[in-house]
């Protein structure tokens, strides 16, 4: 019979132990899409929640397919422009074609994302130093704006 090795058995027991808790801690981390806590509806949001951005910093949220949304910044609503309005025949702008966008947030309907992008003559020029609200109110374009939600986060300048 063999002698009882206990140096073995809590050498056994750790390394037991130890990959049990990497599989917990795999199986329960929020990683990518969890954990930006973004709503369903919204894919991605440029800066992200939290972020250090520079005073002429674009703001960007892409959508899924079929939404349609209005963009504000720190409580001020901005003025909204369809891509597809830039364009005399309401069709979407070629690739490489050069048009004007005014200072308004932008929003492209081929790709589902309102941007805006502080500049002279919009109804903000640059971001001041410190925190920013950013919200948007978005809704399925086949429901309408009266069935609307909004997301907010913050940002902040340095």
């Amino acid at each position: 019979m063999k002698k009882f090795d206990l140096k073995l058995l809590l050498a056994s027991t750790g390394i037991a132990l130890g990959l049990v808790m990497m599989v917990i801690g795999l199986n329960t981390g929020l990683t990518g899409r969890d954990a930006s806590g973004l709503p369903d509806a919204i894919e991605n949001i440029s800066p992200g929640n939290n972020e250090r951005v520079l005073r002429q910093s674009q703001i960007i949220v892409d959508f899924i397919e079929g939404y349609q949304a209005t963009m504000y910044i720190d409580d001020i609503e901005l003025p909204t422009t369809r891509l597809d309005e830039l364009t005399s025949n309401g069709m979407q702008p070629k690739p490489g074609a050069q048009i004007d966008l005014p200072p308004t947030a932008i929003f492209d309907p081929g790709n589902y994302t309102i941007s805006y992008l502080p500049q002279e003559g919009a109804p903000i020029a640059a971001f001041t130093q410190g925190e920013h609200t950013g919200k948007v109110k978005y809704w399925l374009i086949i429901n309408g704006e009266q069935k609307s939600r909004t997301y907010s986060w913050k940002f902040y300048t340095d």
